[in-house]
């Protein structure tokens, strides 16, 4: 099992020599990193090539030295130096060479819950469609969340790199893309949580329960009474569903999610 590690905190600038892109003293101790191709962009512009060279100060450990140069501990996989395994808190010395590979999918934690930052609230609703237990909280602060995921045992999942960096921080993920359906796409393949679509309530991640009509009427709009008769209630904020006219789209999801690479 692939549990994730907790988080070194983010080095400065510092921690790497040429933060104005020049090249190192000849005088410097330096090292080599290489970064994996799907982690290369990351990194600054003007090291997208996936190599830098990196002074050794002797006190940066290969955790600090990778996230200085933008990639989140719960991003890289494996660390070798010189073609060998390393521990992410050891050391680099004068002329080593660091590989940063990236971690296999679909990446197995001991978590399975989610706590998602209030920049992914569409990606939440999607989530919670397919039966995942996700906190969202659109007021949420940087500092709630990753006291949320380490209080309730969450994954954390952002698009802010930084957060993802936190010392706090024992569980996150960086989520790709810029819509909704490619961020949902990003998450199942990364983590293929299990699904049980249909059973939790968009709006707040309650379990949702069959329920009859007459427990609802009293909530129905004049048509919906009409025109339906099978409706399921959130056992938390006690909103009633049915299957209306919007299901179709959400059955696309529900059927693009369960045949999602790396399930």
């Amino acid at each position: 099992m692939d549990i994730l590690h907790p988080l070194a905190p983010m080095a400065t600038e510092r921690s790497e020599p040429n933060a104005a892109g020049g090249p190192c003293n000849d005088a410097e101790v330096t090292a080599t990193v290489r970064v994996a191709g799907p982690l290369r962009f990351m990194l600054a512009v003007r090291r997208r090539d996936g190599v830098a060279e990196v002074a050794v100060d002797g006190t940066s450990t290969l955790v600090h030295v990778v996230e200085a140069l933008g990639v989140p501990r719960t991003e890289f996989g494996d660390l070798l130096v010189n073609g060998r395994p390393a521990r992410p808190h050891s050391r680099l010395r004068d002329g080593d060479v660091l590989d940063v590979t990236v971690r296999p999918r679909p990446q197995r934690t001991e978590y399975s819950r989610f706590v998602l930052d209030v920049h992914l609230g569409a990606l939440a609703r999607r989530m919670r469609l397919l039966g995942i237990d996700v906190a969202y909280r659109n007021d949420a602060s940087d500092d709630d969340l990753v006291a949320q995921a380490a209080s309730e045992q969450r994954i954390l999942l952002t698009q802010d790199r930084r957060l993802l960096c936190r010392r706090a921080l024992v569980a996150g993920g960086y989520v790709s893309g810029d819509e909704p359906d490619k961020q949902l796409a990003d998450v199942l393949d990364r983590f293929a949580p299990d699904l049980r679509p249909w059973s939790r309530c968009p709006a707040c991640n309650g379990v949702l329960e069959r329920v009859a009509k007459r427990q609802v009427d009293h909530l129905l709009l004049e048509g919906t009474r009409r025109s339906y008769t099978q409706f399921s209630q959130c056992q938390s904020c006690g909103r009633p569903y049915w299957r209306g006219a919007h299901t179709e789209r959400l059955e696309e999801i529900v059927a693009t999610a369960a045949i999602t690479p790396g399930r």
